[in-house]
């Protein structure tokens, strides 16, 4: 459903570009990509215009709804290239509420472990007191198995189980995982790579989002509860009287726990908060496997290849908001400096 102008003013308006170039030694003859680096519309934000621009012209591409009803896009480039940049342009509202500890059901995490175990079980459909119906049931339950990222080990039982006292509210087992993820583990970019597992983090006690986010979704599964991985970005200021710079933002992931009666809850351990309206949604699956922001394959005769991200999300007013509604047409991004 679109929202008002009044509503979407109480909101943050964004411009969004995510551009990725590589670079190849050897001439590429083809080039078969997979992206999600579209926004997801709804759960707190509205997409108002978006496209994927490739370049050199890709010979096919489309877009479609993926399992977890992500926008996944393809594309086909069968001539000969040494360059290949995907461009992905948004214009979005985000409407988002933070939650609150206090202001989330009070049910405790045994409970809710129940609850989730009971919708799991045959002939069972969902609950409405739970906000649970048809292909959601599906969705929570799957968030509470091992993933091929996100292994549920002995060493992330041991982390998790200080946490886990005997009734406590669910909603403070959330905000105290976040806080000691954020406090016990160090971020270092350049520590893990994707393929880093969570019994090495826990072992060198440091890593980057996407590592704190695996951590969390363990930690929540190991207990019997739902939790998924949610890929995006979050609004970066500069320093007080310095100009934001181009290209200096970055994709970001965090975690998304389910609550009965309070619906998916997201919490983001590397900056040890909920998200609110500077968190921009693109997608969510069982673990970042799922949303990897951009996959494919090369055919060349050459090795390697050398990469390039530039990530800007920057704030408009509500009347340029309104200018790109009422025209239609995809709004130019900015150059970059």
């Amino acid at each position: 459903m679109s929202k008002t102008r009044d509503e979407l003013a109480n909101g943050r308006h964004y411009r969004l570009a995510h551009r990725t170039r590589y670079t190849y030694p050897e001439v590429v003859t083809s080039s078969y990509g997979r992206a999600v680096m579209l926004p997801r519309d709804g759960a707190g934000q509205q997409v108002h215009t978006s496209a994927l621009h490739i370049s050199p012209g890709a010979g096919q591409s489309g877009e479609h709804r993926d399992f977890h009803g992500n926008r996944s896009s393809y594309f086909i480039v069968t001539q000969d290239h040494t360059e290949l940049e995907v461009l992905a342009e948004s214009v979005l509202t985000v409407t988002r509420k933070q939650a609150h500890v206090d202001r989330m059901p009070m049910i405790s995490w045994t409970q809710a472990a129940e609850v989730t175990h009971t919708l799991g079980s045959p002939g069972r459909s969902g609950s409405a007191s739970h906000g649970v119906g048809g292909n959601s049931v599906l969705a929570v339950s799957e968030a509470t198995l091992p993933s091929t990222m996100i292994d549920v080990t002995e060493e992330v039982r041991q982390f998790a189980a200080p946490s886990f006292g005997a009734s406590r509210p669910l909603s403070h087992v959330i905000a105290e995982l976040c806080s000691r993820i954020h406090d016990e583990l160090e971020y270092a970019s350049g520590s893990t790579t994707i393929n880093t597992r969570l019994p090495d983090l826990l072992a060198q006690r440091k890593g980057v989002c996407q590592d704190f986010a695996h951590l969390l979704i363990a930690c929540m599964r190991s207990m019997g509860l739902a939790a998924r991985y949610v890929s995006g970005y979050i609004e970066t200021n500069p320093p007080p009287g310095r100009p934001k710079l181009r290209g200096v933002d970055a994709s970001h992931a965090w975690a998304s726990v389910w609550v009965p009666g309070g619906g998916w809850v997201h919490v983001d351990p590397t900056n040890d908060q909920f998200i609110d309206n500077r968190y921009v949604v693109l997608g969510w699956g069982r673990d970042y496997r799922d949303v990897s922001p951009l996959r494919g394959i090369v055919f060349t005769e050459g090795s390697g290849s050398s990469l390039q991200v530039g990530v800007d999300l920057m704030e408009l007013t509500p009347d340029e908001v309104e200018e790109v509604r009422s025209s239609h047409t995809r709004t130019p991004v900015r150059p970059h400096a």
